[in-house]
């Protein structure tokens, strides 16, 4: 709405601009109290319709469980079924789940040919085990 057409315009030296005698609609009084006053008494249909949650508290928020993710790369398998893999027949076994790893990552290069089963892993680890001749079996056990 443009200042023009504003009650305030029309209004220009009354006064009392439509409020009545001396004062009207000035003082802190007409506002219903301050801050948060009279939510339980004249302010209640105004805090039901604006401010629903206003009686309460938020639910607890309880701590996050810290989580720790337990890695490793490629370049340690060597030494991992050195450790403790196993050999079936031509097949050489990791099972990194049993070891407490979490993931399997793509850094370094290996030189032999590995099973390894593992929760997760990275493409780029799946593709260099795949390249040395094994394979990455998704095991969640």
């Amino acid at each position: 709405m443009p200042t023009r057409y504003r009650k305030t315009r029309k209004l220009r030296g009354s006064r009392t601009h439509g409020w009545g005698q001396v004062a009207q609609h000035r003082a802190s009084g007409h506002k219903g109290g301050l801050g948060k006053s009279g939510m339980l008494k004249h302010h209640f249909s105004t805090m039901l319709k604006y401010y629903p949650d206003h009686f309460g508290h938020d639910s607890t928020h309880p701590p996050h469980p810290n989580i720790t993710k337990k890695w490793t790369s490629v370049r340690d398998l060597d030494d991992l079924f050195a450790k403790s893999g196993k050999q079936e027949g031509d097949k050489k076994i990791i099972d990194l789940n049993i070891l407490g790893y979490d993931k399997l990552l793509g850094g370094g290069q290996i030189k032999n040919g590995y099973t390894v089963k593992i929760k997760q892993f990275t493409k780029s680890a799946e593709e260099k085990v795949k390249q040395a001749g094994g394979e990455v079996l998704k095991n969640n056990g």
